[in-house]
């Protein structure tokens, strides 16, 4: 197997532990935790118990790539701990599905942000043609942005994590004023569905697309400041510090408006502020929710260009996905990927943006699922051949980890499930040519 541990980085371009945090929750708190509550809404305490057992699984899973992270920062995780682990055919396919996820994710988050715009323009709210290149529209942007460098991007990631942390943090002030004045409309969950086993999985898998980008610092390993220290500290913080937000906020929503109003709202943030503070303040939480959006579009943008780079420099692509521009950004990959992300949004725009966001979640969730499963697995068998030492805490840790991603892969129901495979298995027939092409690397 050909190994790249080796930089391909200028000094310049390395991010800190700062901008990898804001990198994790910029890419967590997107489209995700603004639109679910319309989505949640219908599930009533399964959505409630869903976001703790989301949470509690994606902190196993946290813990486990931090230890992995630690043993192998070089290069791209999604490659690096499955190859490590079982060879890297099964380390291909493992990073080709998370590449897949990050455009299909960039898609998703770019009707999100139409859809939080649509309160500011109306004619948005039914989706449409225009709707559609718009969205295509802030896909450029963002990849002009980066196509001008990782520190560039690193930046406009801190400054867009300060302005959606606004609307989040301001629902849990507002909840609590209300309730410390006695004026909180009583919490409700009537005509929800009842709590079972399946609409809870059903709850986990749609709150975990909201969890999704906790392991982005591992993703770009390459890019990062003393990666050892830094990638394992950013990825525990970086879950933590997004889960306990996301309980608390997300919920608060979810109780306080009637469910006939979350599933009718485009921008159930920006209907929750309208309706309880006042109209004006609606508008302006939307706009924060676009932005939200917006900027977890950049860093998944980001993502998306690292992954085929680092398969390219191991010989497992073509060496024009690892060509870089002056500022030293796969300029190949990027406008690939956007193209195929814009392309999935001009070719639904039809469903509308309800629709085509509760199915784009779900395909995204799936997809990227696979690389959590196998990260898990690769943990455990590393520790037992010795390679990471472990203990029996961090053992069970891991394997709840792993019980908890095929749990929501299962809730994320059947037409998804075989999507998120079939999309992956797209990707045999490259690997195949490569190792003809390129024998050692097999």
């Amino acid at each position: 197997m050909t190994d790249v541990s080796t930089n391909h980085e200028r000094p310049g371009q390395k991010l800190g532990l700062l901008m990898c945090v804001a990198l994790g929750m910029g890419n967590m708190i997107g489209s995700g935790v603004f639109l679910l509550p319309r989505s949640l809404a219908p599930l009533g305490w399964n959505a409630v118990i869903g976001w703790g057992l989301s949470i509690a699984g994606t902190l196993c899973l946290a813990v486990a790539l931090a230890r992995l992270a630690k043993k192998l920062p070089g290069g791209s995780a999604t490659y690096t701990y499955a190859a490590t682990a079982f060879g890297p055919g099964v380390g291909f396919l493992v990073a080709w599905s998370y590449w897949i996820s990050c455009w299909t994710v960039v898609s998703t988050l770019a009707v999100a942000a139409i859809s939080n715009f649509s309160i500011l323009a109306p004619s948005l709210a039914g989706g449409g043609h225009t709707a559609a290149l718009i969205a295509i529209s802030f896909i450029w942007l963002f990849t002009l942005v980066n196509l001008m460098g990782v520190r560039r991007a690193g930046r406009a990631q801190l400054v867009t994590l300060g302005l959606k942390l606004i609307p989040i943090l301001g629902a849990v002030v507002v909840a609590l004023w209300l309730y410390g004045t006695g004026d909180a409309p009583t919490p409700t969950m009537a005509q929800t569905k009842p709590v079972s086993l399946h609409n809870i999985g059903n709850a986990a898998t749609l709150t975990l697309f909201a969890l999704l980008g906790f392991e982005s610092s591992c993703v770009v390993g390459n890019r990062v400041h003393d990666p050892e220290r830094t990638i394992p500290r950013a990825t525990i913080i970086a879950a933590a510090a997004t889960g306990l937000l996301y309980l608390l906020s997300c919920t608060t929503v979810t109780l306080l408006l009637p469910l006939e109003t979350l599933e009718a709202s485009n921008s159930p943030y920006a209907t929750f502020f309208g309706t309880l503070v006042s109209p004006s303040a609606g508008q302006a939480v939307a706009l924060f929710a676009a932005i939200a959006a917006l900027g977890a579009l950049n860093g998944f943008v980001l993502l998306q260009g690292e992954i085929p780079r680092d398969l390219a420099h191991r010989g497992l692509l073509p060496p024009i996905f690892a060509r870089d521009n002056r500022f030293a950004v796969p300029w190949f990959t990027q406008i690939l990927s956007s193209a195929l992300a814009s392309i999935v949004v001009y070719a639904n725009y039809s469903r509308g943006l309800a629709k085509l966001f509760e199915f784009m979640v779900l395909v995204t969730t799936s997809t990227a699922i696979i690389f959590y499963i196998v990260s898990a697995l690769a943990a455990l068998k590393l520790e037992h051949d010795g390679t990471i030492k472990a203990s029996p805490a961090f053992v069970t840790v891991t394997i709840l980890g792993f019980l908890y991603s095929c749990w929501a892969f299962y809730g994320a129901e059947l037409e998804p499930g075989l999507w998120s495979i079939g999309l992956t298995a797209a990707g045999l027939p490259i690997y195949l040519a490569m190792r003809r092409a390129r024998p050692a690397i097999a």
